[in-house]
């Protein structure tokens, strides 16, 4: 069975989404979560799914191979929920096309430094875009340019606020990531 390794920074809740998606289908299994946040919810939620949950500095992701050694003895693929560090090469050279990560928008528009969550959200809002959607993407040594692997659309209203394009973007997000991790990881 393959295993999966997430990196997250925030709330958790794609990570949730994939941990219950996989503990249901039971076609790979998520062995631990990596997080660079001492103050994120996600560890709450590794706790209560009973899921080993690593906190690691800035310096032990860039500087050494303390978090690739880690990795290495628990995951054959490593999936980005959240995360918001760059993947270092020693990473990246371990694990090639093999670290797929999620973008709340149709990349390569509002892609790159900076550009997540609410950010991305206020972007989309205030260039009055009619439709958004998210990308999932293959990880390489630039934010948000990795080869595409899926996208999925939603089409917006004037109307729509930042929240609702957010909840509209997370509704595409917990329906699409599972499944696509899998399709990928199977094949």
């Amino acid at each position: 069975m393959k295993r999966i390794a997430i990196f997250a920074s925030g709330y958790g809740t794609n990570a949730e989404n994939i941990i219950n998606y996989f503990n249901a289908k039971k076609t790979a299994i998520v062995t631990k979560v990596f997080c660079n946040n001492p103050n994120a919810t996600i560890f709450e939620r590794c706790k209560r799914l009973q899921i080993d949950a690593v906190l690691f500095s800035k310096d032990d992701f860039f500087n050494a191979d303390l978090v690739l050694n880690q990795v290495k003895k628990v995951a054959d693929y490593i999936v980005l929920a959240g995360f918001l560090l760059k993947i270092p090469s020693n990473i990246l050279e371990h694990y090639p096309n093999k670290i797929i990560n999620i973008h709340p928008a149709l990349l390569p528009k509002y892609g790159g430094k900076g550009m997540y969550g609410m950010h991305v959200h206020n972007a989309v809002k205030e260039n009055k875009e009619s439709e958004t959607g998210i990308t999932i993407h293959y990880v390489n040594e630039n934010y948000d340019e990795g080869a595409i692997i899926f996208q999925a659309k939603t089409q917006l209203t004037p109307s729509d606020s930042p929240e609702d394009i957010a909840a509209k973007i997370h509704t595409l997000e917990y329906k699409h990531f599972p499944e696509v991790i899998e399709s990928v990881i199977l094949h």
